[in-house]
């Protein structure tokens, strides 16, 4: 399998996901299309990761639209997709719902609660890092996956190949450090769980999240 991965900034890669790619010996290729402009055909992709950052997809940006028309032939051909935060909005803008400002900006380490037995094994609650303030509306044709305690759509699970989450389950402790003290300005800017870089950093990743980031994907590459 070949695993296409789009990054958005150099501080949100894909963490437990690479490993999951490694530990099912599958290819695996990361563009940065904020970058260079590039992106893979669909023809090449047999899973895209749709990684986030700090754009929206409301942006007026050509690579934005272009990753768009991209997800748009891989939804046409059935193909497994995971989205992370901007990745999961470009998901849910690409089938014509709204992004917007959520009513609280999230950013650092707060419950999520599960809301569906669509996947097997997946935790009631779980703690997961967010780093947001805009959210996606659920896809009508979608299941709600994930709610937290302060905005409802933080998950959400398309068939069953496609996922997004509004948060990040894929962070490993050296990614939480680098998103920490490269954008260390924006968790101390109006933020609903009031958390500083340093006690993002201190409160370590749960063991479980790169378990369930294994399950999500084994599900939809099943």
């Amino acid at each position: 399998m070949r695993i296409n991965v789009l990054q958005h900034t150099p501080n949100e890669g894909p963490g437990s996901i690479q490993d999951w790619a490694h530990a099912h010996d599958h290819e695996f290729y990361v563009y940065h299309p904020y970058q260079f402009g590039n992106l893979p055909t669909a023809n090449e992709t047999d899973l895209l990761v749709v990684l986030g950052g700090p754009m929206s997809p409301n942006d007026d940006l050509p690579w934005i639209k272009q990753e768009r028309v991209l997800i748009r032939k891989l939804l046409d051909q059935h193909k497994p997709i995971f989205g992370a935060c901007y990745g999961a909005q470009q998901i849910a803008k690409t089938l014509g719902y709204q992004i917007g400002k959520a009513p609280h900006k999230e950013v650092g380490w707060a419950p999520v609660y599960h809301q569906t037995d669509a996947i097997p094994g997946i935790p009631d609650q779980l703690t997961a890092l967010h780093w947001h303030e805009e959210m996606f509306q659920v896809p009508d044709e979608a299941q709600l996956l994930f709610s937290s305690d302060l905005v409802k759509n933080q998950g959400f699970l398309l068939g069953d190949n496609v996922i997004g989450l509004q948060f990040h389950f894929e962070p490993l402790i050296d990614n939480v450090r680098e998103m920490a003290v490269n954008d260390n300005q924006y968790p101390l800017d109006h933020n609903d769980l009031h958390q500083t870089p340093q006690e993002i950093i201190d409160h370590g990743v749960p063991a479980a999240n790169k378990q369930v980031m294994f399950k999500l994907l084994d599900y939809i590459t099943k």
